[in-house]
């Protein structure tokens, strides 16, 4: 089974988006054992809306084009993961492995790829 971990950062405070070289350092040793373990598909981070982004929205027929910052949005996508596991119970094993790197609040939410059969 696949599933795709994403973790929200806030967008408007700079620390979020500054890694420092102990955390790059704990997020290295991280993406090490979670390859070593085979399971790793695919993984990115993402900038913060200041660097570029827009939202598309269609309601009522009319799309609406947003472009970024997004002044409004306190958390935004910071990045994703996606990982071939046996069961969510190991998606969320690694979800939480990912969220010890944190040192601050961090929410990371782990949903299953859909797979037509």
């Amino acid at each position: 089974m696949r599933y795709m971990m994403m973790h929200k950062l806030n967008d408007s405070n700079p620390v979020h988006w500054t890694p420092t070289p102990e955390f790059i350092a704990k997020f290295a040793a991280y993406m090490d054992e979670v390859n070593k373990a085979g399971v790793l598909l695919a993984a990115e981070g993402l900038l913060p809306s200041s660097a570029g982004a827009a939202t598309v929205t269609k309601k009522d027929g009319e799309t609406t084009v947003v472009d970024g910052p997004f002044a409004e949005a306190k958390e935004v996508i910071g990045g994703f993961g996606i990982v071939q596991v046996r069961d969510q119970a190991e998606a969320v094993e690694w979800a939480t492995r990912f969220a010890d790197l944190f040192d601050y609040d961090i929410e990371i939410e782990v949903r299953r790829v859909s797979e037509y059969e």
